[in-house]
């Protein structure tokens, strides 16, 4: 038996916009946590929440940019 893939839903921008915060605010606390593990001495743990940080901080980045672009896209629709 073979499954049927859903077609990928479209967020709205409010969507986008509230899961690139989500993202944010959890780059932000395993930047927090980052520094507290620098300043006990533990470089390796440090390290290990600055990378869970960083992808946060992508995954952020392309919520952005995929509502820059859905309203880029609605914008030049409605100027034709």
């Amino acid at each position: 038996m073979t499954q049927v893939k859903e077609a990928p839903k479209t967020k709205t921008q409010q969507q986008s916009h509230e899961k690139a915060a989500e993202h944010h605010e959890a780059a932000s606390k395993h930047h927090v946590e980052a520094a507290k593990q620098h300043e006990a001495g533990d470089a390796k743990s440090a390290a290990h929440h600055a990378q869970i940080a960083q992808g946060h901080s992508s995954k952020a980045c392309k919520q952005e940019s995929d509502c820059s672009k859905q309203y880029a896209d609605e914008h030049s629709k409605q100027a034709k």
